[in-house]
């Protein structure tokens, strides 16, 4: 009887998380888990089905260390890619989980443009493990900023978004505010490389006490997707004036060359 009257009692004082619990078993019964971006039923919530996974185009080493990159070909440790070497990044490292393709370009529309808030966990999951490398040097997070004006029509940042998460998942401080955006550019879809250059140029500023609360830091700035990396260059060379010891950037997608840019 005793046993039985200490498995009671217990149960008692974890009734809030026993009653949860069973909240989260009735309601997957009712309504199943369903992909974030078909529908379909899938084994857990806030995840893909089989098919929509199948469209994820991971990024994997090796890889340029610079750019981060995928090579075809393994040609060994620290080699670098010959665009970084032609044209050298204003920032130290790049890594990105996914190529622009597929599911990830869809979940970066979504998230940015469909006002699906719901999707930065799961792309935040997919960074994190992607950008180990980076990430296990990083002091602190810095989600590139939208300019006031977008930001109220939007009312939301989705690399901010993205930054909470990740910063969740692994500890590291975010500081919204250290970087501004001064001026309101146009978008960059349908932009080349050289335009998306001069359309970032003047575009980003250290925010109030942004230099002290940087100085010294090895920064990762974080955003949805990197295409040409004028945006997260424009980013680094405030970041670098600023007095950061060292400057990487993390992106849920990169588009690589084969995708048309977004």
């Amino acid at each position: 009887m005793m046993p039985l009257v200490s498995f009671l009692q217990g149960a008692a004082c974890r009734g809030g998380q026993i009653g949860r619990l069973a909240a989260r078993r009735v309601a997957d019964f009712i309504l199943p888990p369903q992909c974030v971006l078909c529908q379909a039923a899938t084994a857990d919530p806030g995840g893909l089905c089989a098919a929509c996974w199948r469209e994820m185009a991971f990024i994997h080493d090796p890889v340029c260390q610079r750019l981060g990159t995928p090579f075809a070909v393994d040609f060994g440790a620290d080699m670098l890619s010959p665009a970084a070497m032609a044209e050298p990044p204003a920032f130290d490292r790049g890594r990105a989980a996914l190529r622009h393709a597929g599911a990830a370009r869809k979940l970066v529309s979504r998230l940015k443009y469909g006002e699906r808030l719901d999707l930065a966990p799961l792309m935040a999951r997919l960074m994190v493990a992607a950008g180990r490398p980076i990430l296990a040097d990083a002091t602190v997070l810095v989600p590139v900023p939208l300019h006031r004006g977008r930001l109220w029509r939007r009312r939301y940042n989705q690399a901010a978004l993205l930054a909470r998460e990740i910063s969740r998942l692994t500890g590291l401080p975010v500081v919204d505010d250290a970087l501004v955006r001064r001026r309101s550019t146009p978008p960059q879809v349908g932009l080349r490389r050289p335009e998306r250059q001069a359309n970032m140029a003047g575009a980003f500023a250290i925010g109030p006490d942004g230099a002290q609360r940087l100085a010294g830091h090895r920064v990762v700035v974080i955003d949805d997707v990197r295409t040409t990396g004028a945006t997260l260059n424009a980013c680094a060379h405030i970041l670098r004036k600023a007095g950061a010891r060292r400057i990487d950037v993390l992106t849920f997608s990169l588009v690589t060359g084969s995708e048309a840019l977004p």
